[in-house]
Protein backbone atom coordinates (compact mmCIF):
# COMPACT_ATOMS: atom_id res chain seq x y z
CA UNK A 1 0.00 0.00 0.00
CA UNK A 2 1.46 3.41 -1.16
CA UNK A 3 0.66 6.16 1.38
CA UNK A 4 2.68 9.22 3.03
CA UNK A 5 4.48 7.29 5.82
CA UNK A 6 5.30 4.30 3.58
CA UNK A 7 6.85 6.59 1.11
CA UNK A 8 9.13 8.78 4.07
CA UNK A 9 10.48 5.42 5.24
CA UNK A 10 11.50 4.77 2.07
CA UNK A 11 13.64 7.56 1.75
CA UNK A 12 14.60 7.81 5.33
CA UNK A 13 16.86 5.54 7.60
CA UNK A 14 15.29 6.56 10.71
CA UNK A 15 12.33 8.86 11.86
CA UNK A 16 11.25 10.62 15.01
CA UNK A 17 7.70 10.45 16.30
CA UNK A 18 6.33 12.89 19.08
CA UNK A 19 6.51 12.89 22.53
CA UNK A 20 3.76 12.67 25.54
CA UNK A 21 0.16 13.58 24.76
CA UNK A 22 -1.01 13.48 28.57
CA UNK A 23 1.73 15.13 30.77
CA UNK A 24 2.22 18.22 28.08
CA UNK A 25 -1.72 18.89 28.09
CA UNK A 26 -1.52 18.94 31.73
CA UNK A 27 0.97 21.24 31.54
CA UNK A 28 -1.44 23.34 30.06
CA UNK A 29 -4.47 22.97 32.30
CA UNK A 30 -5.62 19.54 31.78
CA UNK A 31 -7.59 18.38 34.91
CA UNK A 32 -7.02 14.65 36.07
CA UNK A 33 -9.98 12.54 35.24
CA UNK A 34 -11.16 14.96 32.59
CA UNK A 35 -10.95 13.23 28.71
CA UNK A 36 -8.74 15.44 26.97
CA UNK A 37 -10.27 14.55 23.92
CA UNK A 38 -12.62 17.32 24.96
CA UNK A 39 -10.34 19.62 24.85
CA UNK A 40 -10.27 18.84 20.60
CA UNK A 41 -13.79 21.13 20.72
CA UNK A 42 -13.16 23.68 24.03
CA UNK A 43 -9.58 24.46 23.36
CA UNK A 44 -8.49 23.86 19.64
CA UNK A 45 -5.65 26.35 20.04
CA UNK A 46 -3.60 24.07 22.78
CA UNK A 47 -4.05 21.00 20.86
CA UNK A 48 -2.91 23.05 17.50
CA UNK A 49 -0.04 24.36 20.00
CA UNK A 50 0.42 20.89 21.26
CA UNK A 51 1.12 19.25 17.70
CA UNK A 52 3.22 22.12 17.08
CA UNK A 53 5.60 21.94 19.37
CA UNK A 54 5.88 18.42 18.28
CA UNK A 55 6.59 19.75 14.49
CA UNK A 56 9.18 22.83 16.03
CA UNK A 57 11.20 20.06 17.53
CA UNK A 58 12.10 17.80 14.38
CA UNK A 59 9.47 15.25 14.75
CA UNK A 60 8.50 13.98 11.37
CA UNK A 61 5.10 11.88 12.66
CA UNK A 62 2.79 13.79 15.09
CA UNK A 63 -0.17 11.16 17.24
CA UNK A 64 -3.24 12.77 17.10
CA UNK A 65 -5.59 13.80 20.79
CA UNK A 66 -8.23 10.78 20.43
CA UNK A 67 -6.06 7.82 22.51
CA UNK A 68 -9.06 7.79 24.50
CA UNK A 69 -11.29 8.49 21.75
CA UNK A 70 -13.25 5.43 21.31
CA UNK A 71 -16.57 4.91 22.78
CA UNK A 72 -15.71 2.45 25.02
CA UNK A 73 -13.84 5.24 27.10
CA UNK A 74 -16.32 8.43 25.70
CA UNK A 75 -18.78 6.21 27.73
CA UNK A 76 -17.48 7.08 31.15
CA UNK A 77 -17.79 10.50 30.14
CA UNK A 78 -21.71 10.04 28.52
CA UNK A 79 -20.13 10.95 25.33
CA UNK A 80 -19.98 7.71 23.68
CA UNK A 81 -21.93 8.93 20.89
CA UNK A 82 -19.44 11.46 19.67
CA UNK A 83 -16.40 8.72 19.24
CA UNK A 84 -16.11 9.61 15.30
CA UNK A 85 -16.60 13.56 15.99
CA UNK A 86 -13.88 14.24 18.51
CA UNK A 87 -11.80 11.60 16.24
CA UNK A 88 -11.98 13.74 13.35
CA UNK A 89 -11.63 16.98 15.23
CA UNK A 90 -8.30 15.69 16.11
CA UNK A 91 -6.94 15.01 12.78
CA UNK A 92 -8.48 17.53 10.84
CA UNK A 93 -6.49 20.06 13.48
CA UNK A 94 -3.73 17.60 12.91
CA UNK A 95 -3.86 18.06 8.97
CA UNK A 96 -3.61 21.96 9.26
CA UNK A 97 -0.71 22.10 10.88
CA UNK A 98 1.34 18.85 8.84
CA UNK A 99 0.00 20.57 5.73
CA UNK A 100 2.10 23.84 6.70
CA UNK A 101 5.10 22.41 8.28
CA UNK A 102 7.30 23.15 5.17
CA UNK A 103 8.22 19.62 4.90
CA UNK A 104 6.16 15.87 4.99
CA UNK A 105 5.08 15.15 8.43
CA UNK A 106 2.44 12.68 8.96
CA UNK A 107 -0.52 12.85 10.81
CA UNK A 108 -0.90 9.42 12.81
CA UNK A 109 -4.32 8.98 14.16
CA UNK A 110 -4.43 7.52 17.75
CA UNK A 111 -5.88 4.48 19.03
CA UNK A 112 -5.69 3.51 22.36
CA UNK A 113 -7.38 0.36 23.78
CA UNK A 114 -10.86 -0.01 24.79
CA UNK A 115 -10.49 -0.32 28.68
CA UNK A 116 -12.20 -3.65 28.21
CA UNK A 117 -11.14 -7.43 28.63
CA UNK A 118 -12.07 -9.38 25.37
CA UNK A 119 -13.23 -12.76 25.88
CA UNK A 120 -13.07 -15.64 26.87
CA UNK A 121 -11.64 -14.07 30.01
CA UNK A 122 -13.69 -10.65 30.27
CA UNK A 123 -16.93 -9.64 28.17
CA UNK A 124 -15.88 -7.73 25.24
CA UNK A 125 -16.87 -9.72 22.14
CA UNK A 126 -14.49 -9.25 19.15
CA UNK A 127 -17.45 -8.46 16.87
CA UNK A 128 -18.01 -5.53 18.75
CA UNK A 129 -14.57 -4.51 19.65
CA UNK A 130 -14.41 -4.04 15.97
CA UNK A 131 -17.08 -2.08 15.71
CA UNK A 132 -15.61 0.09 18.49
CA UNK A 133 -12.22 0.57 16.78
CA UNK A 134 -14.04 0.91 12.94
CA UNK A 135 -15.99 4.06 14.22
CA UNK A 136 -13.01 5.57 15.47
CA UNK A 137 -11.21 4.93 12.39
CA UNK A 138 -13.64 5.79 10.17
CA UNK A 139 -13.24 9.44 12.59
CA UNK A 140 -10.18 9.96 12.37
CA UNK A 141 -9.87 8.98 8.29
CA UNK A 142 -12.31 11.79 7.83
CA UNK A 143 -10.47 14.45 9.40
CA UNK A 144 -7.69 13.68 7.38
CA UNK A 145 -5.11 11.22 9.48
CA UNK A 146 -1.63 9.20 6.83
CA UNK A 147 -2.04 6.76 9.85
CA UNK A 148 -3.75 5.05 12.27
CA UNK A 149 -1.41 4.64 15.41
CA UNK A 150 -2.36 1.98 17.49
CA UNK A 151 -0.65 2.21 21.14
CA UNK A 152 -0.58 0.67 24.83
CA UNK A 153 -2.51 -2.38 23.75
CA UNK A 154 -1.70 -5.42 26.21
CA UNK A 155 -3.59 -8.01 24.56
CA UNK A 156 -3.49 -9.61 21.66
CA UNK A 157 -6.85 -10.33 21.12
CA UNK A 158 -7.12 -6.26 20.92
CA UNK A 159 -4.57 -5.74 18.77
CA UNK A 160 -6.34 -8.18 15.85
CA UNK A 161 -9.34 -6.44 16.03
CA UNK A 162 -8.26 -3.14 15.86
CA UNK A 163 -6.44 -4.69 12.50
CA UNK A 164 -10.11 -6.15 11.35
CA UNK A 165 -11.17 -2.77 11.93
CA UNK A 166 -8.78 -0.71 10.10
CA UNK A 167 -9.04 -3.12 7.19
CA UNK A 168 -12.44 -2.14 6.96
CA UNK A 169 -11.36 1.33 6.86
CA UNK A 170 -9.23 0.59 4.16
CA UNK A 171 -6.30 2.83 6.36
CA UNK A 172 -2.96 1.84 6.93
CA UNK A 173 -1.62 1.45 10.20
CA UNK A 174 1.18 1.11 12.96
CA UNK A 175 0.59 -0.88 16.19
CA UNK A 176 2.16 -1.00 19.55
CA UNK A 177 2.10 -2.39 22.78
CA UNK A 178 2.95 -1.62 26.23
CA UNK A 179 5.74 -4.04 27.64
CA UNK A 180 5.45 -3.23 31.43
CA UNK A 181 5.22 -6.48 33.48
CA UNK A 182 8.61 -7.70 33.96
CA UNK A 183 8.96 -8.04 29.97
CA UNK A 184 5.51 -8.86 28.89
CA UNK A 185 2.69 -7.14 28.27
CA UNK A 186 -0.07 -6.97 31.34
CA UNK A 187 -1.72 -10.20 29.65
CA UNK A 188 1.32 -11.99 29.07
CA UNK A 189 2.89 -11.66 25.46
CA UNK A 190 7.02 -11.15 25.38
CA UNK A 191 8.53 -9.25 22.18
CA UNK A 192 8.55 -12.42 20.46
CA UNK A 193 4.79 -13.50 21.03
CA UNK A 194 4.44 -10.09 19.39
CA UNK A 195 6.44 -10.38 16.47
CA UNK A 196 4.95 -14.10 15.81
CA UNK A 197 1.23 -12.49 16.04
CA UNK A 198 1.81 -9.31 14.29
CA UNK A 199 3.21 -11.59 10.97
CA UNK A 200 0.36 -13.81 10.97
CA UNK A 201 -2.44 -11.38 11.01
CA UNK A 202 -4.26 -10.88 7.14
CA UNK A 203 -3.92 -6.99 7.74
CA UNK A 204 -0.79 -6.44 9.85
CA UNK A 205 1.01 -2.82 10.12
CA UNK A 206 2.94 -0.78 8.05
CA UNK A 207 5.53 -0.91 11.80
CA UNK A 208 5.24 -1.95 15.19
CA UNK A 209 6.62 -2.25 18.42
CA UNK A 210 6.49 -0.46 22.15
CA UNK A 211 5.46 2.61 23.89
CA UNK A 212 4.97 3.43 27.20
CA UNK A 213 5.30 0.60 30.11
CA UNK A 214 8.55 1.25 32.80
CA UNK A 215 11.42 3.26 31.57
CA UNK A 216 13.54 3.99 28.54
CA UNK A 217 16.27 0.94 28.82
CA UNK A 218 13.44 -1.55 29.89
CA UNK A 219 11.48 -0.70 26.43
CA UNK A 220 15.08 -0.75 25.07
CA UNK A 221 15.69 -4.59 26.10
CA UNK A 222 11.93 -4.94 24.52
CA UNK A 223 13.32 -3.84 21.14
CA UNK A 224 16.75 -5.64 21.48
CA UNK A 225 13.82 -8.94 21.56
CA UNK A 226 11.89 -7.24 18.01
CA UNK A 227 15.15 -7.30 16.71
CA UNK A 228 16.22 -11.00 17.61
CA UNK A 229 13.14 -12.08 15.48
CA UNK A 230 14.92 -10.89 12.21
CA UNK A 231 12.17 -9.46 10.67
CA UNK A 232 12.38 -7.01 7.84
CA UNK A 233 9.11 -4.55 9.51
CA UNK A 234 9.70 -1.29 10.64
CA UNK A 235 10.19 -1.44 14.57
CA UNK A 236 8.79 1.13 16.69
CA UNK A 237 10.69 2.32 19.73
CA UNK A 238 8.18 5.21 22.00
CA UNK A 239 9.49 5.29 25.68
CA UNK A 240 8.98 7.40 28.86
CA UNK A 241 10.88 9.98 29.92
CA UNK A 242 12.72 8.00 32.94
CA UNK A 243 10.63 6.53 35.83
CA UNK A 244 7.42 8.39 37.08
CA UNK A 245 7.55 9.70 40.57
CA UNK A 246 4.58 11.20 42.62
CA UNK A 247 5.33 14.75 44.08
CA UNK A 248 3.12 17.52 45.26
CA UNK A 249 0.29 15.94 44.08
CA UNK A 250 1.19 15.16 40.43
CA UNK A 251 3.46 12.66 38.65
CA UNK A 252 6.85 13.60 37.87
CA UNK A 253 9.14 11.84 34.81
CA UNK A 254 13.01 11.98 35.94
CA UNK A 255 14.58 11.18 32.63
CA UNK A 256 16.70 14.57 31.34
CA UNK A 257 17.06 15.81 27.96
CA UNK A 258 20.07 14.24 27.69
CA UNK A 259 19.25 10.89 29.31
CA UNK A 260 16.05 10.95 26.12
CA UNK A 261 18.99 11.61 23.60
CA UNK A 262 21.10 8.98 24.93
CA UNK A 263 17.85 6.30 24.57
CA UNK A 264 16.78 7.85 21.01
CA UNK A 265 20.37 6.94 19.57
CA UNK A 266 20.25 3.64 21.47
CA UNK A 267 17.25 2.82 20.31
CA UNK A 268 17.80 2.85 16.78
CA UNK A 269 21.34 1.05 17.20
CA UNK A 270 19.09 -1.62 18.89
CA UNK A 271 17.17 -1.64 15.20
CA UNK A 272 14.25 0.78 16.00
CA UNK A 273 13.44 2.91 12.66
CA UNK A 274 10.37 5.26 14.24
CA UNK A 275 12.21 6.78 17.63
CA UNK A 276 9.94 8.83 19.79
CA UNK A 277 8.87 9.68 23.31
CA UNK A 278 5.82 8.61 25.30
CA UNK A 279 4.78 9.85 29.07
CA UNK A 280 7.13 12.55 29.96
CA UNK A 281 8.33 13.78 26.89
CA UNK A 282 8.15 17.00 26.54
CA UNK A 283 9.60 19.46 23.76
CA UNK A 284 12.87 19.87 25.18
CA UNK A 285 13.64 16.03 25.13
CA UNK A 286 12.39 15.80 21.87
CA UNK A 287 14.95 18.89 20.66
CA UNK A 288 17.75 16.77 21.69
CA UNK A 289 16.57 13.79 20.83
CA UNK A 290 16.24 15.31 16.84
CA UNK A 291 19.43 15.97 17.65
CA UNK A 292 21.30 13.75 18.95
CA UNK A 293 19.50 11.31 15.78
CA UNK A 294 20.88 13.62 13.46
CA UNK A 295 24.66 14.17 14.26
CA UNK A 296 25.41 10.87 16.36
CA UNK A 297 26.55 8.69 13.78
CA UNK A 298 25.14 4.59 14.04
CA UNK A 299 27.21 1.95 16.32
CA UNK A 300 27.12 -1.02 17.09
CA UNK A 301 23.43 -3.16 18.70
CA UNK A 302 24.22 -2.17 22.46
CA UNK A 303 24.33 -4.87 25.20
CA UNK A 304 21.78 -5.10 28.03
CA UNK A 305 25.01 -4.02 30.06
CA UNK A 306 25.61 -0.64 28.38
CA UNK A 307 21.34 -0.11 27.74
CA UNK A 308 21.67 -0.08 31.97
CA UNK A 309 24.69 2.02 32.05
CA UNK A 310 23.63 4.49 29.52
CA UNK A 311 19.99 4.65 30.94
CA UNK A 312 19.84 3.29 34.13
CA UNK A 313 19.36 -0.02 35.28
CA UNK A 314 15.87 -2.46 34.73
CA UNK A 315 12.75 -2.68 36.49
CA UNK A 316 12.88 -6.58 36.59
CA UNK A 317 15.67 -9.27 36.08
CA UNK A 318 13.52 -10.98 33.87
CA UNK A 319 13.09 -9.86 29.96
CA UNK A 320 9.85 -12.05 30.20
CA UNK A 321 11.10 -14.79 28.00
CA UNK A 322 13.13 -16.96 31.17
CA UNK A 323 11.89 -19.53 32.81
CA UNK A 324 11.66 -17.35 36.02
CA UNK A 325 9.54 -14.88 33.94
CA UNK A 326 6.09 -14.27 35.42
CA UNK A 327 3.43 -14.08 33.40
CA UNK A 328 -0.73 -13.78 33.20
CA UNK A 329 -3.31 -11.30 33.09
CA UNK A 330 -3.54 -8.56 34.87
CA UNK A 331 -5.56 -5.91 35.01
CA UNK A 332 -5.16 -1.93 35.26
CA UNK A 333 -7.59 0.44 33.68
CA UNK A 334 -5.14 2.77 31.88
CA UNK A 335 -6.67 6.19 30.82
CA UNK A 336 -4.11 7.65 28.90
CA UNK A 337 -0.69 7.50 26.97
CA UNK A 338 1.82 10.47 28.25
Amino acid sequence: MTNALTRLLESRDWLMADGATGTNLFNMGLSSGDAPEFWNEQHPDRILRLYQSAVDAGSDIFLTNSFGGNASRLKLHDAAHRAGDLSRISAELGREVADKAGRPVIVAGSVGPTGEIMEPMGPLSHATAVEIFHQQAEGLKAGGADVLWLETISAAEEYRAAAEAFRLADMPWCGTMSFDTAGRTMMGLTSEAMVKMVEKLENPPIAYGANCGVGASDLLRTVLGFSAMGVERPVIAKGNAGIPKYEDGHIHYNGTPELMANYAVMARDCGATIIGGCCGTMPEHLEKMHEALSTRPRGPRPTLEQIAEKLGGFSSASDGTGDAAESGPARRNRRRRG
